[in-house]
């Protein structure tokens, strides 16, 4: 900076700017409209304008996602972050670094309208907090926010009085060092039994997270020399596709064919994996197994399963580890991956579009459509809804990185706004969204326009069943009236238009392949509604 006066707002904008961050996203009110405007017009940076507080807050955990870096927000103070309370909880459970600076109302003005103990309401969702202690530790404060973000991996909230502001302060450049991952493998007792439970196992399966999708080619290498199967987790989908030992999901999202090739494993290493409950089909696919688990943090380990042994440990490393012992020792291959039955295990039956009702689409066709004409480098988000797993099932992603799940607390209407941050980490990808008529009423529909305005390539795909599905599935099981789950909604296809985007209706095969047509030639954001029977969609894979 200059020798001009310099003020706190400024030197937070440039502690961000200090940290490669050239993309914000926020609302700005009274607490923090100074520093949001010095961060575009003093730094240079980019401020993405949400509708709602809460909806920049999720853009930035996607951008977290699709970058690598770490994403910010900015929302201004009381309603401004109460508004973000169901978004931070949704990144504290998806475990997304990101700094959310955040207004709050003047020290002096304990009677001010907007005042809310904010310490509390952050501490409520999970989420960090970083207290602005004073406008000559601001710059301190923030670096200190993005180092706990990394090495906490969830959101830290700074917190930043009004009243600080306009007070004079140097500017001092505080970047910490991003915190260590250490990389190890294990050695002793267990380590050992894991090696002999592998090293005897007649029909091993290797199963890998989101943790492990880093040693992707390892784990190749050691599932190549056990001639052992390839499974995934849902956050690891991707991983293996196209290679001959592949059988896809494990767990309640498996093809039937995976299904019995998990039943006849008689030993499971599971690597950066959690073994959450319907992974393990509750518990029902490990049955009468060895499992060994390998994750680099101890705090996965026994969440939902306790395994026969637990490595804690890095998934690439100890693959190599445990490659070199089956070595060492002379242990053939199982044959068990040799077994598995003709053509894609992993492949789900093609849906027949002659099942469409009428005035609507068979949901398993579009989606198989879908899934073969969709941009193949795309990014996919999906939103929460009955519809989410067959989403899972059907639509492919290039690797795991692609993928991102929007409902990680089981929330829905924040896939819109994740989207959104995607596409503005990615530019140069197309992004795929699909929610439920129900998330893009809640979230999708205030923050469309968002993504018209700030000209992002996303295709969002409304599967509109006129219904919260879930819950009306429910009624109809108890044989009880379901009409309180139903909703006559307007058009989205043409309130996506009237927003400034592209928008279709698909009630049929026919309208589904105009629909293709106009994906291909989009200038922008674009809606497809696909008109579907609730009493014809398929229930969720749970």
């Amino acid at each position: 900076m200059s020798d001009q006066k310099e003020y706190m707002h400024q030197s937070i904008a440039q502690a961000v700017r200090d940290h490669g961050i050239g993309t914000m996203f926020g609302l700005v009110g009274d607490a923090n409209l100074f520093m949001a405007n010095h961060f575009v017009n003093g730094c240079g940076g980019t401020l993405v304008a949400a509708v709602h507080e809460g909806g920049a807050v999720l853009m930035a955990q996607a951008y977290t996602q699709v970058t690598g870096d770490v994403g910010v927000a900015t929302v201004t103070q009381g309603p401004g972050l109460t508004n973000c309370f169901t978004a931070l909880r949704e990144g504290v459970v998806a475990r997304r670094p990101m700094v959310l600076l955040c207004g709050d109302t003047p020290v002096t003005a304990p009677f001010h309208p907007q005042n809310i103990d904010q310490r509390e309401i952050v501490k409520a969702t999970g989420a960090g907090f970083e207290q602005v202690q004073s406008p000559e530790t601001a710059s301190r404060n923030v670096a200190n926010a993005f180092y706990r973000a990394r090495k906490e991996r969830r959101p830290i909230v700074v917190n930043i009085p009004s009243d600080f502001m306009w007070a004079e302060v140097k500017h001092q450049t505080i970047v910490l060092p991003p915190p260590e991952t250490l990389t190890v493998v294990t050695e002793g007792p267990v380590h050992e039994a894991a090696i002999g439970m592998i090293a005897s196992a007649k029909r091993p399966l290797i199963l890998a997270g989101a943790g492990a999708v880093s040693a992707r080619n390892k784990l190749i290498a050691l599932a190549e020399r056990l001639d052992a199967p390839l499974a995934t987790t849902l956050k690891g989908t991707g991983l293996f596709s196209g290679h001959p030992n592949n059988i896809g999901f494990f767990g309640t999202l498996s093809t039937a064919a995976a299904y019995d090739v998990i039943a006849a494993a008689d030993c499971v290493i599971a690597f950066g994996a959690w073994l959450h409950f319907l992974t393990t089909d509750r518990g029902e696919l490990l049955k009468g197994k060895r499992v060994i688990q390998v994750n680099n943090s101890p705090s996965d380990i026994g969440a939902f399963y306790y395994p026969d042994a637990v490595l804690v440990a890095d998934a690439g490393q100890t693959a190599d580890n445990i490659l070199y012992w089956l070595d060492e020792a002379e242990i053939p291959p199982s044959g068990f991956a040799s077994e598995l039955p003709p053509g894609d295990v992993s492949a789900h039956p093609r849906g027949d579009p002659k099942k469409s009702t009428s005035g609507c689409i068979n949901f398993e066709y579009a989606l198989d459509r879908l899934n073969e004409t969709l941009p193949e480098n795309r990014i996919m988000l999906t939103d929460g809804g009955r519809f989410i797993t067959e989403v899972w099932c059907r639509v492919a992603v290039p690797d795991p990185n692609s993928f991102h799940m929007s409902d990680n607390f089981a929330a829905i209407g924040q896939g819109m706004q994740q989207a959104i941050g995607a596409a503005h980490g990615a530019p140069t990808r197309p992004v795929v969204l699909f929610t439920g008529d129900g998330g893009f009423m809640m979230g999708g529909l205030n923050e469309f326009n968002t993504a018209v305005r700030t000209n992002c390539d996303l295709i969002v795909i409304v599967c509109n069943d006129s219904a919260y599905g879930a819950e009306h599935v429910q009624l109809l099981d108890r044989q009880m009236d379901p009409s309180l789950t139903e909703f006559t909604w307007p058009s989205f296809a043409e309130m996506a238009r009237s927003l400034g985007g592209e928008g279709l209706e698909v009630t049929s095969p026919e309208d589904l392949e105009v629909a293709i047509e106009a994906i291909r030639a989009r200038k922008g954001a674009i809606v497809v509604e696909l008109k579907l029977d609730p009493n014809n969609v398929p229930r969720m894979r749970m």
